[in-house]
């Protein structure tokens, strides 16, 4: 049986540059960065005291008081973004074999505020156990696509996918292959993650992860840069409506693009660092090109993981070049995370959502806080810095890597 085709037929963004999705495509376009010191706590006695938080977001514009009490914040921005993507699709549920509409979704690490502040609370304590009785259903990953499936009535497949920083893009690749096979119609996909906490900080800067640019948050995140110290820590949601071809043009909705295909595979090489070769990033590109029937030469742009590490930068340039060979010369490279900073299991979500916004507008975002030229790097290659790049985008790329090795890789055509 030929695989049915899976389109895009709505969109949200909840980010560091905007609450909406012309709020986060805005941004953008005009190179804004969204770092800032935190407000979220005191961070002055850590080494990272900034990331890129969601800016004027109040969850009582969304949801009543006792709706926010019961979900962490990742579950937040996951219920916002659905809605705006709900919305933006003209879905009526009311018309819909609920039964046949389901939620995939992304989380990194899921409640992390939500574990840290029942701890802390243990902690202070006289060793009684009293725990909020919302304790563990706020804190699992799955509750935001739980969430999302009683919001709306959706019966179909529901579960999260877990893969650090891959997670929301393995969650688009299993929506498309659950599509694919008719388990489903339609389903809700995309991530989120809240992890802008003291243990989230503090976390990643026990491991050496993130910029310590205290003194210039702005410029911190500089993906291909010769002097990057590391990534940003950011947060926020993206949501997509990934629909069966027929059964979208069958209600006249609006397609923005096709996902043509997804790649898994592993680096089975280190808890942390890329494979220095790019074995596994080589590995998922081919499977991605491959699962879409699709040839090196047909990629326009590439949204790189491009987390702006010193190891990370390198290893994904070498392994697009070998991957590419003399075509990457003609491929708009860039890293919207040089301006989002990294929504760990958000990533894959926002990030797709640029590159269909890219090909919607024909227009490639820029990488921004480019002031050095690394040797590393082929000069040859466009990564697109500074200013947005107009040209006409058919076939778009993007790619998300995790801790643990697990690597995912998304590929979006423009729908003909």
């Amino acid at each position: 049986m030929k695989p049915r085709r899976v389109v895009i037929t709505g969109l949200g963004a909840l980010t560091p540059l905007g609450n909406t999705l012309p709020a986060y495509w805005e941004g953008l376009l005009s190179g804004t960065s969204g770092a800032a010191p935190i407000t979220h706590f005191d961070s002055s006695k850590f080494k990272t005291q900034f990331a890129c938080e969601l800016k004027n977001f109040d969850p009582l514009n969304f949801m009543d008081r006792k709706e926010v009490r019961k979900c962490d914040r990742f579950a937040q921005y996951a219920l916002v973004t659905t809605d705006e993507a709900v919305t933006d699709a003209g879905l009526d549920f009311e018309k819909e074999d609920r039964d046949r509409v389901g939620v995939i979704w992304g989380a990194g690490i899921g409640g992390l505020e939500t574990f840290q502040n029942e701890v802390l609370n243990f902690a202070k304590g006289d060793g009684s156990p009293r725990f909020n009785p919302f304790f563990i259903p706020k804190m699992i990953s799955d509750i935001a696509p739980g969430l999302i499936s009683m919001k709306y009535g959706l019966r179909g497949p529901n579960f999260a996918t877990v893969s650090a920083c891959a997670s929301s893009s393995n969650a688009m690749i299993d929506s498309l292959n659950y599509i694919r096979m008719g388990f489903a119609d339609i389903i809700v996909s995309g991530g989120s993650e809240a992890a802008v906490t003291i243990a989230g900080i503090g976390g990643f800067n026990a491991m050496h992860a993130l910029s310590t640019r205290n003194e210039d948050p702005k410029t911190a995140s500089r993906p291909f840069d010769r002097d990057r110290d590391g990534f940003v820590l950011g947060e926020g949601a993206g949501a997509l409506i990934l629909e069966e071809y027929e059964h979208a043009k069958a209600r006249g909705a609006k397609i923005y693009a096709e996902l043509a295909g997804g790649g898994l595979s592993a680096d089975a090489h280190h808890m942390t660092a890329p494979h220095p070769d790019g074995i596994g990033a080589k590995k998922v590109m081919i499977n991605c090109l491959r699962d879409a029937g699709l040839n090196p030469e047909d990629v326009d742009t590439i949204n790189m993981h491009g987390t702006s590490t010193p190891l990370g930068d390198v290893a994904e340039t070498n392994a697009v070049q070998a991957v590419f060979g003399d075509h990457i010369y003609k491929i708009n490279i860039n890293s919207t995370k040089s301006m989002t900073g990294h929504l760990l299991g958000a990533a894959g979500a926002i990030e797709a959502i640029a590159c269909i916004m890219a090909i919607k507008n024909s227009i490639v975002p820029p990488t921004i806080n480019h002031q050095s030229v690394d040797q590393q790097f082929d000069p040859k290659i466009n990564f697109t810095f500074g200013e947005p790049q107009k040209r006409n985008i058919n076939v778009a790329l993007s790619n998300t890597f995790g801790f643990g090795g697990h690597n995912a890789c998304v590929i979006f055509k423009k729908i003909s």
